[in-house]
Parts: structure tokens; sequence; C-alpha cells
């Protein structure tokens, strides 16, 4: 699809860069969300060995904890300890068994970053991305690349275990394995999903507890916003999660507008695409949303598109930033972002 020739860039060229890199993330994110065919995969479980699923195969029976419908399944209950040797499936159909608790842990993603951190086991962590730069800790750690994984500097950390995208991370993953580093890859892309990675990284690390207790706030976040607006008469919301791009349905943006008492007017195509200036105007939002980006002038660029103005989001002031961050990582602080979107929609409700 090409750009409509409304949609100008005035954001500086680091800033371009890193949002393309995002954008090219987010669409392999997309296209590979069910795709299993990187398996390389060992069939079956090991006997007397702990098991569970991650949307690469059948759930075990022994694997307790399941999440309806997430695609992912935590092995224990909160508060239990994880029995190793521990032998899991990943999204990319591949069995990896870990001989005992990891030491040396490697994110290649923001979002796992976040999610190690978040749970109790920041201590395990040995070397992460780029982007992670939360919480304030992860970003002393060594860094190991940004969209392209280093891979050499990965392995002279000598993880037990790394932690990766099923579809960023895909070369990556397989290089690694390659050389005999054990690679747990993932691919939410539901916030159900998202919890329910959560819950299996305390398995995989045992912090079963920390993830459960991360788990909890995260669905009684869910909850709350919710309750606040059941009531509430549903506002059409155009979402542009980066400049120039913006979301359908099958993703999670479009499903925390759902979840914030929102109607997403793109919600008719699916994935992430390029805004349609003239759709937008056609549609004619009631709320726009958009994140704040460093060294980008976001709002300036949605107000200065020709024939923006008559958008009744915009005639009524209803353009609303939201923390970019919380935005698009799919972890900890997704439920953060469901907040702020709910309040920028039903602002009376979130005071």
């Amino acid at each position: 699809m090409t750009r409509n020739a409304d949609i100008h860039h005035n954001w500086t060229k680091y800033a371009a860069w890193f949002a393309a890199l995002l954008l090219f993330a987010m669409l392999l994110a997309s296209c590979g969300s069910n795709d299993g065919s990187n398996s390389g995969s060992s069939g079956g479980d090991h006997a007397g060995q702990q098991t569970a699923d991650d949307g690469g195969s059948p759930a075990n029976a022994d694997a307790a904890g399941s999440e309806a419908d997430s695609g992912e399944h935590a092995a224990a209950d909160a508060g239990k300890e994880t029995v190793y040797p521990l032998t899991v499936t990943d999204k990319t159909g591949t069995a990896i068994t870990l001989e005992r608790a990891p030491e040396r842990v490697v994110m290649l993603g923001p979002s796992d970053t976040e999610i190690v951190f978040a749970i109790g086991a920041g201590s395990l962590a040995v070397g992460a991305d780029e982007y992670s730069n939360y919480p304030p800790e992860a970003a002393e750690l060594p860094r190991v690349g940004d969209m392209n994984t280093n891979i050499e500097a990965v392995a002279s950390l000598n993880p037990d275990l790394v932690l990766g995208s099923a579809s960023m991370n895909a070369a990556a993953v397989d290089a690694l394995r390659q050389l005999g580093i054990t690679v747990y890859a993932s691919d939410p892309q539901t916030l159900e999903e998202t919890i329910a990675h959560i819950e299996q990284v305390g398995v995989l690390l045992n912090h079963q507890a920390g993830a459960e207790a991360v788990a909890a706030e995260m669905r009684a976040a869910i909850q709350y916003v919710a309750d606040k607006v059941k009531d509430a008469e549903p506002l059409s919301v155009y979402l542009e999660f980066s400049p120039g791009w913006t979301v359908g349905s099958g993703t999670f943006l479009d499903e925390l507008v759902k979840l914030a008492g929102g109607v997403n007017i793109s919600a008719d195509q699916s994935g992430w695409f390029e805004v349609d200036s003239e759709a937008v105007i056609q549609r004619n939002p009631e709320v726009i949303i958009y994140p704040e980006i460093e060294g980008v002038d976001l709002l300036g660029e949605i107000l200065s598109r020709p024939g923006w103005d008559q958008i009744e989001a915009v005639k009524n002031d209803r353009v609303h930033a939201v923390t970019n961050d919380p935005l698009v990582r799919v972890g900890p602080r997704l439920t953060d972002g469901l907040k702020e979107i709910a309040a920028a929609i039903h602002p009376d409700l979130f005071p």
C-alpha cells in the first residue's frame, strides 16, 4: 500500500529510523502470529519431566494452569516451585528442556526484559537488546543488538536461556539454536496471551509467585476498566500508533480500544497498515489517540493534514496523547496503556 500523499513526516532522522524498525517488528509479529513452520522441533515429551506448552502443539496433560484460548500454558500453580528438568514447547513448535533453573538469561526484546524484571527475576538478566530501557536498571545491561541481534554478543554472555520473539527475532532464534543455545520463543497476540506468557516465563525462571502477582494485577486492571466503561456509550476512535500507521482487527491495540469503551474505525481491516487519510476523514472519529514519541511532533502532523480540521475529534479537541512504550510492548505495562486509552476515550470516567 502506498502512503497517502497528504501524510508528511517531520520528525528527526533518528526517530524515523526507530519508528521504521518498530513498524517492521510489529508487521512481522502480525504476519508470523500463527506460523509454526520454523519448528525444527523434537517430538514428544520427556518421561518424568514437567512439561508445558506454548502454542506449538496441544497442551500436555501434565501442564496445569492452562489459559483458555491463549495459545500459551503456564505449567504450575501460583507459588509452586518449578520442577526441573522442565520441558516446554514454544511458539515455533520447538521443545526445549531446562535441566535446572536458569541463572543467566538474555532478552532479545524490551517486552521480555520488562517481564523478567516485573516478576522479580532481574538478578538473572545478563544481557538485553538496545531498546530495553525499562525498568531503569535494565538500561545498564550489556547490549546484544537492536532489531538485528548480535549473535556473537549473545553467545559471549554464556546464557543458559534466551527469551525472544518467534516473529521479530526469527533469524536470531535459529542462529542461536544452531550454536546450541537454549532459546524460548513466544509471540503473544492478545492481552490474555500476554498475561499467559508472563506466567510461563515465571515457570521457566522459577519465579511463579512473582509472575502470578503480575498476572493478577493485570487482570484486576482489565476488570477495573471494564467496570468503569460498561454503561458508557462507545465512541469511535482512530488510533495512530506510529507516524502514518494505524491498526485494524486481530491486533492487541484494537483489543485495547474495545476494552476501553471505544470502536476502532479501522476494525474492518486487519493487522497493521499505513493510514488512508481520506478514509479517516470519511469515518469521522470522535476521538483520536496517538503516542508521545521523543523527537516526533505527531500532534502537529495530525492537525496539519488537509481536511482533518473537519473531523469531530479535532473540532472538539479530542486528540489525546498516551505514553508510547506501554502501548506497543506486550508486557506488564500493557494494562497501563489500556488505562490511558480508556481515560482518553472516557475522561469523565477516569478523572
